[in-house]
Formats: C-alpha cells, sequence, structure tokens
C-alpha cells in the first residue's frame, strides 16, 4: 500500500522556529518527525510514500532526503512541490497518477503515531469503506474536531465541541480508497479533507472509524505540544 505525508503547512503556531525549519522537520528525540511517520509506514509494509511539500521548502526537503540513512535510505520517496497552499486535500490533484487506482494512506505530517496500522487496513478492508479513520483518545477532545459515531460509521464530525459527547478525536491518519478523489472538485484552489470530502463520504454511509487502542499519539503543533512530544516520545 502507498502512503502519502502532507508536509506543505505553514506552521504558523509554531513561529518564530517555522520561518527558518518547516514544521515536519521539526525534530523530536534528535530525528526530525517526518522520519519518524516514515518508520512508522515501514514497520507496517508502506514503503512507497509520496511527501506533498511546499514549493518554498524544496531545498529544506531535498536536504532531508539526500541525508537519509539506514532503513529509511530504503524507502521509495518521492516529494511533490505545491506552489500555493490547496489545504489538506487540493494537492492530491498533484498524486492523481501516483495513486493511480490504489488503496493509500494519507497522514499529516505534524504529528508523531505509533499503533498498530496493519490492523487499521486490515479493518478497512473488512468495512468496505471508502476512507476510514484512526481514532485517538485524549483528554482535551473539545481542543479539536470530535466523531459522531454510529457503529463503525462516522456521521459527522462535531467542531470544537463543549462539553464533548467523547474523548475520540481524528489522528489526522486515514486509510483511502482511490475513489475518495471522485469527492473533491479540484477547480477550487483551497480543498480541506475534513469539511470539504469527508462529509460527503459521510453522507454516503462510506466513512469509517477505527478506534485506535495502545497506541501512541502527539500533536506537535504548537509550542507546548511540541515540548510534550519531546519529553515524552
Amino acid at each position: 500500500m502507498k502512503g502519502i505525508i502532507l508536509a506543505g503547512g505553514a506552521g504558523t503556531r509554531l513561529r518564530p522556529i517555522t520561518y527558518e525549519i518547516p514544521k515536519p522537520l521539526l525534530p523530536v528525540k534528535k530525528k526530525p518527525i517526518i522520519s519518524h511517520l516514515i518508520e512508522f509506514f515501514l514497520r507496517h509494509g508502506v514503503s512507497e510514500i509520496a511527501i506533498l511539500v511546499s514549493l518554498a521548502h524544496k531545498k529544506d526537503f531535498e536536504s532531508w532526503k539526500k541525508n537519509l540513512e539506514g532503513e529509511l535510505a530504503d524507502a521509495n520517496i518521492t516529494i511533490f512541490f505545491e506552489e500555493k497552499p490547496r489545504g489538506t486535500f487540493g494537492g492530491l490533484e498533484l498524486l492523481k497518477d501516483w495513486i493511480g487506482n490504489e488503496s493509500f494512506i494519507l497522514s499529516n505530517g505534524d504529528e508523531l503515531k505509533d499503533f498498530d496500522l496493519s490492523s487499521m487496513i486490515n479493518f478497512h478492508k473488512e468495512k468496505g469503506g471508502v476512507g476510514t479513520i484512526a481514532l485517538v483518545s485524549v483528554p482535551n477532545p473539545s481542543e479539536y474536531g470530535v466523531p459522531v459515531l454510529n457503529g463503525h460509521l462516522i456521521k459527522e464530525f462535531l467542531e470544537k465541541p463543549n462539553p464533548s459527547p467523547s474523548n475520540y478525536i481524528s489522528s489526522g491518519l486515514y486509510v483511502l480508497e482511490s475513489e475518495v478523489l471522485n469527492y473533491a472538485d479540484f477547480s477550487n484552489d483551497f480543498i480541506m479533507i475534513e469539511k470539504d470530502i469527508f462529509p460527503g463520504v459521510a453522507v454516503d454511509g462510506r466513512l469509517v472509524g477505527f478506534i485506535v487502542e495502545n497506541g501512541r499519539w502527539y500533536d506537535c503543533g504548537n509550542l507546548d505540544r511540541w515540548e510534550k512530544a519531546i519529553k515524552e516520545w
């Protein structure tokens, strides 16, 4: 199975650091976040990997790739560059041919993840949905989007609900069928998977939630969360 990492965000909540270093290249335990993600993919047989990057960070990511060592150097990594921000799904227009008719993993590039991805892939295949979202439990769900579940189906997401109906949130990792591209209107410059894609998949009854158990997940999107990841990962 192929994997895609979204690494084009501006990292505004981590400034001034991200004026100089792209967010996915920030270190945790002296290793870039994106390298941790690729190791996670490789452990579960996802070795053909695309990274979607802002053209402004071209030299940073090319240098990172050039210096990969060990197991990471054996991964089949292709970097695609966006000339302008297109959201968490718009840039996938560049990857249509690369994706082909295959299932694929899509992950945010600013989170650390370690759970049984192989079980999630099998779960996705069993349920037969277009998209499966890895759901993680957090103590502060009201700071995120919270799914409304009907069995294994996700009916909708509530944005930062207070109080929250559950502690489960999206981990920013999805197993998707190539069919999901049909839900996008790529004539729009900016497309968000959370707001522009998943609602349509949910209405069709084909959006599935996989509850992560015995796993680790760290959001590194701001300074406090990044510091927590450094201390605990």
